[in-house]
C-alpha cells in the first residue's frame, strides 16, 4: 500500500475519535523534564493540532529538575519527604525563578509560527494566571513542609471563561494564599484538583514511560482503576492518573513524552500507544480462554437456532478456542470472533463475527472487524474471506466484495455446505 494511500485511510479511521474529541476538555501534564527532551517541540505541535481539532486545553507543567539546578546554583541541598519538595523560605526564590523561566519557554514554543514549519498560520493564545489558592501542606509525620503548598480551590469559571475564548491554558505548580503568598505545589496534586474542578473529559499524563507494564514486563494498554492500582503498586509508583479516575474523570491516558506522535497516536487510533485506564466497567477486546467458553455458546447459540451461523459444539470450541476473540465487558462476553488459516494459501477466513442484542447500537461490531483484519495483516495474509446467508450487506459497507468460491482455499472448497449455500465476500488487507 503506498504512502498516499495509507494516510488517507488513517485520516479516514481518525475521523470517529475527531469529531468525539471536539469540544471535550483535556487536562496534559508534564514533570519539567520533558522539557528538555529532543522530542518536545513535537509534542507542542500536536497540542497546536488538537487545538485546531476543537479540543479544550489545559496544560499544566513541573518544574522539579529546573529547581534542582537553581538551588544547586544557590548551594542548598534539596530536601524531600515521601517524594514531595520540602520548601524553606529561603528557597521559594528559587521556585519561582525556575517556574517563570519555563512559562516564558513554553510560552515562546507556542509563539513560532515560521514558514515550512508544522504552525504556519497558526495563532496560539496561551495564558494564565493565579487560578490556584494554596493552603500550607503542614507538618507530616513530624516533617514542616514550610512553603510547599497544595491545592485549596482551582478557579475553575476563569479557567473555562479562557477556554470559551480560544486559549490554551497553561498552569505552573505554584499556588497563592489569601495573605499573599507564594506556595510550591506538587505537580499531581494540582493536576487531578484542576482536572475534578473542570470536570475534565481527559487527563493526559506525559511520562519518561510508556504506561503501565504487568508483571511480565508487558505494556498494558488499557485498565480499569482497580488494575492500574495493582500495577502501580507492584512497580512502586504514584500516578495521577489513579487520582483523576478516584475524582471522576472517565479516562486517563500515560504516554511516553519522548515518542514522536505518541499523543496523535493515543487519541486518534485505536490501538493507542500508551495506557488507558477507565473508570467506567473495564471491557476489553482479547483473545479467548478454555473460561470464555460458555459466554460464547450463549452468545452463538440464538443465531445458530435461526440458522445464521452454523452450529458448533462445546468440543468444537474447546479445540478452536485459540481461534477465537472476544470482547468481555466486567467478565460478560458481548462480543467474539475467530480466524481460520488453510495450508499453503495467503487468505485466512473470518467466522462466527458476533455481538450481544444489547450492544449492537455502538461501534463494537466495526471495532471487532478492524481487530480481526488488523491480526490477520500481521499474520502476513493478502486477503479476509467471511461466508454469510445474512449478512452480507454489513460486511460490503466495509470493503467486502462478492467472490466465487472456486477463489476460495481448497481446504475451504471441500468443506463448503451446499445446503446452507453460504455467500463468500473478500476483502483484500
Amino acid at each position: 500500500m503506498s504512502d498516499e494511500v495509507s494516510y488517507v485511510k488513517w485520516f479516514r479511521n481518525a475521523a470517529p475519535y475527531i469529531n468525539n474529541h471536539k469540544g471535550k476538555t483535556f487536562v496534559i501534564m508534564f514533570g519539567g523534564d520533558a522539557l528538555y527532551d529532543a522530542n518536545f517541540p513535537n509534542i507542542v505541535h500536536d497540542i497546536v493540532l488538537l487545538q485546531s481539532l476543537g479540543v479544550r486545553l489545559v496544560l499544566i507543567h513541573g518544574a522539579r529538575p529546573q529547581i534542582e539546578e537553581r538551588l544547586a546554583l544557590r548551594g542548598i541541598t534539596s530536601r524531600f519527604h515521601q517524594n514531595v519538595r520540602i520548601t524553606a523560605d529561603s528557597e521559594i526564590h528559587a521556585v519561582k525563578d525556575a517556574v517563570g523561566s519555563i512559562r516564558a519557554d513554553i510560552e515562546a514554543m507556542f509563539s513560532t509560527g515560521v514558514a515550512n514549519s508544522p504552525m504556519h498560520g497558526a495563532r496560539i493564545k496561551i495564558c494564565g494566571g493565579n487560578f490556584v489558592a494554596a493552603k500550607p501542606m503542614g507538618v507530616i509525620e513530624g516533617v514542616d513542609h514550610e512553603r510547599t503548598g497544595e491545592v485549596r480551590k482551582v478557579h475553575s469559571d476563569s479557567i473555562k471563561q479562557l477556554l470559551d475564548d480560544g486559549n490554551i491554558v497553561l498552569l505552573s505548580p505554584m499556588g497563592f494564599s489569601g495573605t499573599g503568598e507564594v506556595f510550591n505545589l506538587h505537580l499531581e496534586d494540582l493536576a487531578v484538583s484542576t482536572a475534578a474542578a473542570l470536570k475534565a473529559d481527559k487527563m493526559i499524563m506525559l511520562s519518561s514511560q510508556t504506561g503501565l507494564y504487568d508483571q511480565e514486563g508487558n505494556l498494558v494498554r488499557q485498565c480499569n482503576l482497580a488494575q492500574a492500582k495493582a500495577c502501580i503498586a507492584e512497580q512502586r509508583l504514584r500516578h495521577a492518573v489513579v487520582g483523576a479516575c478516584e475524582a471522576g474523570i472517565p479516562r486517563s491516558h500515560i504516554i511516553s513524552y519522548s515518542v514522536d506522535g505518541a499523543l496523535l497516536r493515543e487519541l486518534f487510533t485505536l490501538e493507542g500507544c500508551g495506557t488507558l485506564v477507565s473508570q467506567d466497567p473495564f471491557e476489553s477486546l482479547r483473545p479467548a480462554i478454555i473460561e470464555d467458553i460458555p459466554g460464547i455458546l450463549a452468545l452463538l447459540q440464538p443465531l445458530e437456532d435461526q440458522g445464521v451461523l452454523v452450529k458448533r459444539s462445546r468440543e468444537l470450541l474447546e479445540s478452536d478456542i485459540n481461534k477465537f476473540f472476544v470482547i468481555a465487558l466486567d467478565g460478560l462476553i458481548i462480543g467474539c470472533a475467530a480466524m481460520y488459516s488453510y495450508d499453503r494459501s495467503d487468505q485466512a477466513e473470518l467466522a462466527c463475527i458476533t455481538i450481544h442484542p444489547d450492544y449492537r447500537e455502538s461501534s463494537r461490531g466495526e471495532r471487532l472487524l478492524e481487530h480481526m483484519e488488523s491480526l490477520a495483516r500481521r499474520k502476513g495474509f493478502k486477503r479476509l474471506f467471511v461466508l454469510t446467508t445474512r449478512t452480507a450487506h454489513w460486511f460490503q459497507e466495509r470493503g467486502y466484495q462478492a467472490e466465487e468460491l472456486h477463489n476460495l482455499p481448497e481446504q475451504k472448497q471441500a468443506l463448503y455446505n451446499y445446503q446452507r449455500n453460504s455467500k463468500a465476500f473478500v476483502k483484500y488487507i
